[in-house]
């Protein structure tokens, strides 16, 4: 057997899920890097018992550490519910809590990527100048999207587009469908960047498209976020893509030593196809997205397909955080092809030879990313926005509910100003933890007018976000914490599009399975959640 013929059969082998049982994960790479991660900090908490006990006149010294730490809170440019959190964690451990405070705020082993990511996004701030056009068109619609493009191109280089087909996919197998039909179709590139590719079927089904057109020369990367080796892929799964002549890489993969910067991880879901074609949504590349497997229920997910010139805005996110660990000197190429008229539909054979012209695509569309490590708040303000603009109603999917109190604020004054504001979340939760926090926040957000549904058949993974049938948001981006100010996200805005309609329809759809949430059901509410949740929301920034 020759080399080239293993290392395509460990490839495919690799796109299978593999047993597990407790000595494979107790001599799993993910058990021994937590193992050691935890031997460092319990040192550091040795450290500070060992030090107190010699240290005299602790309890004053506590004190003035306590108060400094408080002063340098107040005047720090922090959250105000992320400062409450480092408050009570300082009052109530002065010496740990202070050099967990200094640990992050430092930004240990954050630095450099933080810098070479400033480096990148800077250096592509005019790579897709916007179309002057379009906004004065913004401008004399008065409903205030020009604002939000200025604010946008800010923060990035986040231009709005028109001409752009955007096709919704009101669950994960109909994204599955439609990729594997135009990765079939790809001719020069394919870039991929997952928060999570698993070993199985969804997976392996892709993975043998990409092999195949890797020996036709079509250049494919491919980038997951580096926790995939600690769960989903075996460490350097991205050498045995690469033997196969896809170029791969972890994001930020997980070593054993302690860092803050294991805190930001790659959230993104981009697939770009030759400059044609884009896909962004929720759904990561494992089976239970696809329902392929049961993990919590049915798994309802969401996601958006672009044909047109704002497929280029995922090309250069992508190429963005390609190049954060090197420098690609054709950089500029992939931003430059032409985009393709869209193709008319197949003729029939009753057909005649002329073909009817291909309808312009409706409305504005703008792909937009947010950087946990720079001082926007991208994602937040963007679903802050849609809120305060609202005239009739707002409609949200997420799978999680863990809120600050700025956005709590823009959704209860939404509420309180006649707005229909529904939140759709899982009626199965994936995580305990974040359930109980989700649950912490009903009491107070129904009594002001929100009204909270629980999807019952199962767990609820879509970032969805549309109001008045003219705006919508489909994305990576949850209402929490994580994805608000830890993790790197994108998100697609449309504006006046012709799927708006669809991700209404699908949200009442939705609606239809879901159980209505009650201040009688609150009150009903098991005791876990509700301790649970309280305590939890002391630690929620954290989270």
């Amino acid at each position: 057997m020759s080399k080239k013929q293993k290392t395509t059969e460990d490839v495919f082998r690799l796109a299978k899920p593999r047993r597990k049982g407790l000595l494979a994960f107790i001599f799993s790479r993910f058990f021994i890097i937590a193992l050691l991660l935890g031997l460092q900090i319990g040192l550091i908490v040795f450290f500070c018992v060992k030090t107190q006990e010699y240290m005299p006149n602790y309890l004053v010294i506590h004190l003035i550490l306590a108060f400094a730490m408080i002063i340098y809170l107040f005047s720090s440019n922090m959250d105000p519910t992320s400062k409450m959190t480092w408050m009570l964690i300082v009052a109530a451990l002065p010496v740990m809590g202070s050099i967990m405070l200094v640990f992050t705020r430092m930004n240990a082993g954050n630095r450099k990527v933080k810098n070479r990511i400033s480096e990148v996004i800077e250096g592509t701030m005019n790579a897709l100048p916007q179309d002057e056009q379009i906004m004065q068109e913004l401008g004399e619609d008065g409903e205030g999207t020009d604002d939000l493009v200025r604010y946008l191109n800010r923060s990035g280089c986040f231009p709005a587009y028109k001409d752009t087909d955007v096709e919704f996919f009101p669950l994960g197998e109909d994204k599955f469908e439609a990729v594997l039909r135009e990765l079939k179709k790809a001719e020069k590139f394919i870039f991929m960047e997952y928060f999570i590719i698993e070993e199985g079927y969804m997976w392996g089904k892709i993975l043998e498209i990409l092999v195949e057109k890797a020996k036709e020369g079509v250049d494919i990367r491919v980038m997951y976020d580096g926790m995939c080796e600690m769960s989903t892929l075996p460490p350097g799964y991205f050498k045995l893509l690469e033997a196969q002549g896809i170029k791969s890489k972890p994001f930020s993969p997980i070593t054993p030593i302690l860092s803050s910067h294991y805190n930001y991880r790659d959230h993104r879901k981009i697939l770009v196809i030759d400059g044609k074609v884009a896909f962004n949504g929720g759904v990561n590349l494992a089976d239970e997205y696809i329902n392929r497997v049961e993990r919590f229920g049915h798994w309802k997910d969401t996601a958006v397909c672009l044909k047109g010139p704002a497929v280029t805005s995922f090309t250069l996110m992508f190429l963005q955080m390609w190049n954060v660990t090197e420098r690609e000197p054709e950089f500029d190429q992939w931003l430059k092809l032409p985009v393709d008229q869209l193709e008319a539909p197949d003729a029939g054979p009753e057909m005649v030879a002329e073909t009817a012209p291909v309808p312009v695509p409706e409305g504005y569309v703008i792909p937009y990313c947010d950087d946990p490590l720079d001082e926007y708040k991208v994602g937040e303000t963007v679903y802050m926005d849609i809120l305060n603009r609202a005239d009739r109603y707002v409609h949200i999917m997420t799978p999680y509910l863990i809120l600050d109190g700025e956005l709590e604020a823009a959704i209860i004054y939404a509420a309180q100003r006649g707005i229909d504001v529904k939140l759709i979340l899982p009626g199965i939760p994936d995580k305990k933890m974040a359930y109980s926090l989700a649950k912490s926040h009903y009491k107070r957000l129904t009594e002001m007018g929100v009204k909270i549904f629980e999807y019952t058949p199962g767990f609820v993974h879509a970032k969805v976000c549309v109001s008045d049938d003219e705006k919508a948001v489909v994305g990576t981006i949850n209402f929490d914490y994580r994805s608000l100010y830890h993790h790197f996200e994108c998100a697609t805005y449309m504006y006046k599009t012709g799927c708006i309609g669809d991700i209404e329809k699908d949200f009442q759809e939705t609606l239809s399975k879901c159980r209505a949430v009650t201040m009688d059901t609150i009150k009903k509410e098991k005791i876990f959640y509700k301790v649970m949740g309280h305590l939890m929301k002391l630690i929620a920034p954290l989270l």
